[in-house]
């Protein structure tokens, strides 16, 4: 599966106000969180996500002093992930003498509001480790921001997530980076995401192939829709209780994630 990467670019990131220092490899990944409030509204809302963001960034470079944003990754409930630091390059978030060993990835939950991770948060960390032994040449370990250095940091829900092998929501094996260990689809089953986002939109439908595959999709999970290739209203209704049910933010428009949690 591919990861819902935000770029740097898209999420309005500061220029590092340094040069990176470069690695080759790690021993793995360590998972953060944010510690104090995010607020609960961060599932229904990924602006939230967007803005925490870039106030870590601020913190980072304003507050603390650094040349960028402290993690190589970060996951949201929505199961995207920002680039911050990326692959390569030393984190500035394990702790002194500990950021050589491994990336960081920081996961958007607290310690008040939102505090336990959601599967699209789940995901979402599983996309950034893939990413990261893909591009970055990370190694197996999966560790927690204290196995090494004080601190309560990612929370005891993450924590324990991560001491039980990080498993995908849904049983995925931990070690499955894009499907590979699935069963081979059923002959006539849609195939990738096609591209473009299916909403509803009351002044003109949408039509097509896509739509009605999605509309198939659905009908194999259980939704009551109609295979009519059209999107309409009870498209858009059953689209929004499968994202409901999944961790996805409830808006009803089908995009890379919704496809992929239905497919």
């Amino acid at each position: 599966m591919a990861i819902d990467l935000i770029t740097r670019r898209d999420w309005n990131a500061r220029r590092p106000a340094g040069a990176y220092t470069p690695i080759n490899s790690t021993r793995g990944v360590k998972v953060h969180y944010t510690g104090g409030v995010v607020p609960a509204s961060i599932v229904q809302d990924h602006a939230v996500c967007v803005r925490l963001v870039q106030g870590f960034q601020k913190h980072h470079m304003d507050g603390n002093g650094w040349m960028d944003f402290a993690y190589s990754l970060a996951a949201c409930p929505h199961r995207k992930v920002f680039e911050g630091r990326g692959p390569h390059k030393l984190t500035a978030a394990n702790g002194a003498g500990l950021n050589s060993q491994h990336y960081s990835v920081l996961a958007l939950v607290g310690s008040s509001g939102f505090t336990r991770p959601n599967n699209g948060v789940m995901h979402g960390i599983r996309d950034a480790i893939d990413y990261l032994r893909q591009h970055g040449r990370a190694g197996g370990e999966i560790r927690g921001h204290r196995d090494g250095f004080s601190t309560t940091c990612p929370g005891q829900p993450l924590y324990d997530w991560i001491k039980d092998g990080a498993p995908r929501p849904g049983g995925e094996p931990a070690g499955n980076s894009g499907g590979q260990s699935k069963p081979t689809k059923p002959a006539g089953k849609p195939g990738a995401w096609p591209g473009r986002y299916l909403a509803y939109k009351p002044d003109a439908l949408m039509r097509g192939q896509d739509v009605a595959d999605w509309q198939r999709m659905l009908k194999r999970k259980g939704y009551t829709v109609e295979v009519d290739g059209v999107f309409g209203k009870m498209t858009r209704a059953a689209t929004i209780v499968l994202q409901r049910a999944t961790g996805e933010v409830p808006d009803g428009i089908v995009g890379p994630n919704t496809w992929r949690i239905c497919s």
